[in-house]
């Protein structure tokens, strides 16, 4: 793709990424509802500048060995903030998306969240503010048992005897984003030991994702001033097990080449399941 304009004629900015604290080792999150007036809890991070990479001008991403990928995608949806529009418009565009970038035959789209941060601040529409800190969606643990959760048991125990994942898709809302974009780690540049299970304790359940730990290897990307019309397709969880990227790290950070006054980032990602045939 080629970018539409740019703040700075460079292929990358060093920013800062937030990760899990050595002295943390059984961290815990706890998440509150938009408006609940309850704080949210998260365990301590610590801050490490990173080099993070113009994605349009590295040459060839994919999901199964990055563990991401960008693409561009036209959506109908006329308000993203309108849930029922998304479920009805946006569900199927999305699932359509994903199942044509994969080659699977089942895309289930089961969860999305917008983010907004003025409108985070003001409990409107469900907005959350965006996630600064490195973190992956599923684990290990996680992933599995959210099939087993979305669907009834014999269905769900059938499906998870073949290869599946969980993709999240993400976009902006409103472009050019220039306030906290997002940035997602080569998964090739991830060890086993950088991911930490960590609780996500909810008021009516108890999920597990990656926390992260520093590692100098850790080879970070991002889409400079990215629009409505271009998508990021994120592996959150591969039950493959052959050398495919399986978890994608990722995080919004502050931008140093956004402009004093920049409109706050507006995003929507959807999460999905992805079930492939069994030769897969």
């Amino acid at each position: 793709m080629q970018v539409q304009t740019r703040l700075a004629d460079q292929d990358y900015v060093l920013a800062t990424m937030n990760y899990l604290d050595d002295s943390e080792t059984a961290p815990q999150s706890y998440i509150s509802r938009p408006g609940s007036g309850q704080p949210e809890r998260r365990p301590k991070q610590v801050a490490h500048e990173v080099a993070i990479q113009d994605a349009r001008i590295a040459g060839s991403l994919g999901l199964d060995a990055q563990g991401f990928e960008v693409v561009r995608h036209q959506s109908r949806v006329g308000n993203f903030y309108d849930p029922e529009e998304v479920k009805r418009v946006y569900f199927p565009e999305v699932e359509a998306l994903v199942k044509q970038a994969t080659g699977a035959v089942r895309v289930l789209v089961f969860d999305h969240n917008v983010r907004n941060k003025t409108r985070a601040d003001q409990a409107a529409d469900g907005a959350r503010q965006p996630v600064t800190r490195v973190h992956n969606d599923y684990t290990e643990k996680s992933g599995p048992q959210r099939v087993r959760d979305l669907l009834p048991a014999e269905e769900a125990e059938e499906l998870l005897r073949h290869r599946f994942a969980v993709v999240n898709v993400w976009r902006p809302i409103r472009g050019p984003v220039l306030d906290t974009p997002l940035a997602f780690c080569d998964a090739a540049s991830m060890g086993a030991g950088d991911f930490v299970p960590t609780d996500l304790v909810y008021d009516h359940r108890v999920g597990e994702v990656y926390s992260v730990r520093h590692n100098p290897s850790h080879r970070w990307y991002y889409v400079p001033e990215m629009q409505p019309d271009e998508a990021i397709l994120l592996k959150c969880y591969d039950s493959a097990t052959d050398g495919r990227a399986r978890f994608t790290a990722h995080s919004a950070f502050e931008n140093p080449l956004a402009p004093i006054g920049a409109a706050p980032r507006e995003s929507i990602e959807v999460r999905t399941l992805v079930f492939f045939p069994p030769e897969a």
